[in-house]
């Protein structure tokens, strides 16, 4: 079965779109919101992709590959935006979105 094919990405892009929906609407609670538009930007972006990245492989998408792919470009981009910023909650969604990236670069190969 498909999910179990791509457990670990599945897992993965869970993961990553729970952290990314955290820190969006924790940024949102900073005292400087403006500063942290980017961050909440692309937390959204990543949130939607990783989800829509995990249910195509739990269908087993002719499409999935290629979601992933994509899924592991916003996953870098949203890692590194949040790595500059001190805050717990964007320190642990940069990981959650390395790790996600690595997965999904990892099925689409």
């Amino acid at each position: 079965m498909a999910h179990e094919k791509y457990g670990t990405c599945i897992a993965a892009c869970n993961d990553c779109a729970m952290a990314c929906s955290h820190c969006a609407a924790a940024c949102l609670h900073e005292d400087d919101v403006k500063m942290m538009a980017a961050c909440i930007a692309l937390d959204m972006d990543c949130a939607a992709i990783c989800q829509l990245a995990a249910a195509a492989m739990a269908r087993d998408s002719a499409n999935a590959p290629a979601i992933c792919r994509l899924c592991a470009e916003i996953c870098t981009a949203c890692g590194t935006e949040c790595a500059k910023h001190s805050h717990e909650h964007c320190q642990a969604c940069a990981a959650a979105c390395k790790q996600c990236a690595q997965a999904c670069r990892e099925m689409a190969a």
